[in-house]
């Protein structure tokens, strides 16, 4: 029989990448769906032309489909756009998506959503689904308008609500505490002690590959995290064990980091850094799910694969 044919929207990005990699390796044919004309990327067993903002005609793309993976959208929560784009392109062209994939007789429609869906940067206790959504942005709120609008559908759908994400070419704020640990000084972070999970693309892609091989109808979210939340000391010391260096954190207390942020106009930025987030992806393992690697053991090999800068640091 031939392998599950499964079409990926969002394939230039960040997790898309990683998706049209590894995908294949787990058994599946891979259909690229682009905006524009392009050969056929590497990993993809097709490409076909369309649009997500205006999906009104997928049929040809659709056409022996069994599963949609839709991971393209608006995905910086700090982009500066208005709340009109983040609804537009990621909350109705992923429901007008999902009802032409009905249509098609897809099987299941897997939505990349955000833990920014039910979450705001920073959260007491461990987020769990069952918990009520509170998305404090336009980006989170897409996100859950976009998973209200998919249990209206008779499709078959997962949302995965990953927390942030690190591998190769990560941005933001993964990539400022990248360049923080390559830099040769000791850094005043030791101080910090509230934990935040993160989340590999390779853990990611095993969540993918789980939410499309299990058994049943899902029509639900599931949050995918790391199983192990760490604190920024320890983000750091894993990040230059890689380097093949030791942690070099000296321990200033936080309201004495956050005095000097305020006063250096990155108040909310360290807010962000200090605070906790800690998502639970019980659910996603009770679905099969195993991580194929720790928190620790993947941000050294990011730092590996990074190297240190250009000037010996």
């Amino acid at each position: 029989m031939n392998a599950p044919l499964v079409a990926l929207t969002g394939s230039t990005g960040f997790i898309g990448k990683h998706l049209l990699t590894e995908l294949p390796k787990r058994g599946y044919r891979v259909r690229v769906l682009l905006r524009r004309p392009s050969e056929v990327p590497e990993g993809a067993t097709s490409a076909v032309i369309g649009d997500i903002a205006s999906p009104h005609n997928m049929a040809a793309a659709l056409r022996d489909v069994d599963m949609v993976i839709h991971s393209a959208g608006l995905a910086h929560a700090m982009s500066g756009r208005p709340e009109d784009d983040y609804r537009t392109i990621n909350t109705e062209a992923t429901i007008r998506l999902a009802q032409s994939a009905e249509r098609g007789g897809v099987k299941r429609f897997v939505f990349l959503s955000s833990i920014r869906a039910q979450s705001g940067p920073v959260a007491e206790g461990v987020l769990t689904e069952e918990q009520e959504p509170r998305p404090t942005d336009a980006y989170g709120r897409s996100k859950l308008e976009a998973e209200k609008g998919l249990a209206e559908l008779g499709i078959d759908w997962a949302a995965l609500r990953p927390v942030l994400v690190y591998g190769p070419g990560v941005k933001g704020n993964m990539a400022a505490l990248m360049t923080l640990a390559q830099s040769p000084w000791p850094l005043p972070l030791g101080g910090l002690r509230a934990r935040r999970s993160l989340l590999s693309l390779d853990n990611l892609a095993a969540a993918m590959d789980t939410l499309l091989k299990a058994e049943g109808p899902l029509r639900r979210p599931f949050i995918a995290a790391d199983p192990e939340p760490l604190t920024v000391p320890e983000i750091v010391a894993a990040l230059r064990k890689g380097l093949g260096r030791g942690p070099g954190l000296v321990p200033v207390p936080s309201f004495v980091l956050g005095g000097v942020a305020a006063l250096a106009g990155k108040g909310e930025a360290y807010e962000r850094l200090a605070g906790s987030l800690v998502a639970s992806p019980a659910a996603l393992e009770g679905l099969g799910w195993k991580p194929v690697s720790s928190t620790r053991d993947g941000l050294a090999r990011l730092a590996r694969q990074a190297g240190a800068p250009a000037s010996g640091a």
